[in-house]
């Protein structure tokens, strides 16, 4: 039975959160090429322009649109029965600050004329980056792997219930600006460390050269997907390997950063390189991350 005086304290709480009930929008989008525009519904506080100005809207759609439009080959799997798009249902929106469209809950309809449909429930979020950023003292050889060290971040994730996540760097990428810079960003926000886009090697895109090109294959992200059955997320992984003194990674281990007025509240932890899979083995890119760079090494890419 939950006390009472819980009950009080948190009734304050859930009357703020409570969704209003308000009339649901509609209008439709082109369909490039498809049979007739596509039918959308809207949280009333969405606009037509609001959804076509989101970034990560516009790659999903783009993507889909030409995954969808593959089916056209005689050889595709779908060619007989088609899938095709014909509806979306945008069910909540989150804002940023600023009035910056940040987080959009989604249900999309994809399915063939004789009535077969995908799952098409999709929180879109957009592209985030991550940095594997490995120290190595400067008193030892450059090849001394046994010596390198990587840092992690340890921090609240409150989607996933912990208030001391360890992960490799990360964060969402803005509307502007590359990859790279993203990256670069989030390392001097996260660690301190001021490091330039020149020193950052994009691991996923160095890896996707070994792929066999194929004019056919979809044009997806050049990243990974850590959760591709339900949201867009997309994230490159980027390497920065710096030599430092001892005593300058030895001061990184516990220190504090992070952008507090964010909400922000970040421990820093530095582990053995070969220690990374075990230290961070419940995030999905940290150990895609790990993985990349001994896939690269072994074919004597890094």
């Amino acid at each position: 039975m939950i006390p009472r005086r819980l009950l009080q304290s948190v009734a304050p709480v859930f009357s703020t959160i409570r969704p209003r009930r308000r009339p649901m929008s509609s209008f439709t989008i082109s369909a490039e090429g498809g049979p007739a525009p596509i039918p959308v519904r809207s949280v009333p506080d969405l606009t037509k322009d609001d959804l076509l100005r989101f970034p990560a809207f516009n790659i999903w759609l783009s993507t889909l649109r030409r995954s969808l439009d593959r089916q056209r080959n005689p050889a595709h799997e779908f060619h007989k029965d088609p899938y095709v798009l014909r509806g979306i249902d945008i069910q909540a929106v989150d804002v940023f600050g600023g009035g910056r469209l940040g987080f959009v809950k989604m249900k999309s309809v994809v399915s063939t004329e004789g009535g077969e449909t995908l799952p098409g429930s999709v929180f879109l979020r957009g592209g985030s980056v991550g940095m594997l950023l490995i120290l190595q003292p400067d008193d030892v050889p450059p090849s001394a792997e046994d010596e390198k060290h990587a840092i992690l971040t340890v921090q609240p994730r409150i989607p996933a219930g912990s208030l001391a996540f360890s992960e490799i760097p990360a964060g969402m990428l803005d509307d502007s600006g590359s990859f790279a810079g993203g990256a670069a960003k989030e390392i001097q926000e996260e660690t301190g460390l001021k490091i330039p886009q020149s020193e950052l090697i994009d691991m996923t895109s160095l890896a996707l050269q070994s792929v066999p090109a194929n004019e056919d294959d979809e044009m997806l992200q050049k990243a990974v997907y850590p959760s591709a059955g339900g949201s867009d997320e997309f994230i490159p992984l980027f390497l920065c390997q710096k030599r430092m003194s001892r005593a300058d990674i030895e001061g990184l281990q516990g220190r504090l950063t992070g952008l507090r007025q964010h909400g922000e509240k970040i421990t820093l932890k530095v582990v053995p390189l070969k220690d990374l899979w075990r230290e961070g083995l419940r995030d999905g890119k940290t150990l895609a991350a790990w993985a990349l760079y001994r896939g690269l090494r072994e074919e004597g890419k890094l």
